[in-house]
């Protein structure tokens, strides 16, 4: 597997109008919106994504790694003792799985399609 780094962070957004326009006047961050609940800054960076759907969202921010093969990513993880607690699915944009580590923080692995 190539280098893995963390590339976006999810938020999750109870009152999604309101986080979006706060990121947006208080660091003059342009977001893109990806549906109704869902946007995200594009910068190619480390980018910010916030999600209105709580169904959806995780409980706390979501750190989010960028791979270049996603099975093999998560056997890696599975190998190295995290448990995944979401697995491989597909969004607007790529597929990714979400994961737990030994001290119970969540993150995610994407591969961009």
């Amino acid at each position: 597997m190539s280098a893995a780094r963390i590339n976006y962070v999810e938020l999750p957004a109870c009152d999604f109008a309101a986080t979006r326009a706060f990121y947006a006047a208080a660091f003059d961050w342009a977001l893109t919106d990806y549906g109704p609940d869902y946007a995200c800054t594009t910068t190619g960076d480390v980018d910010l994504g916030l999600t209105g759907d709580m169904a959806e969202a995780s409980a706390a921010p979501l750190p989010v790694i960028a791979v270049d093969d996603l099975e093999a990513a998560e056997a890696q993880v599975r190998a190295a003792g995290g448990t995944i607690s979401r697995a491989i699915f597909a969004f607007p944009g790529g597929r990714r799985f979400h994961f737990r580590d030994p001290a119970g923080n969540e993150l995610a692995v994407w591969k961009a399609e």
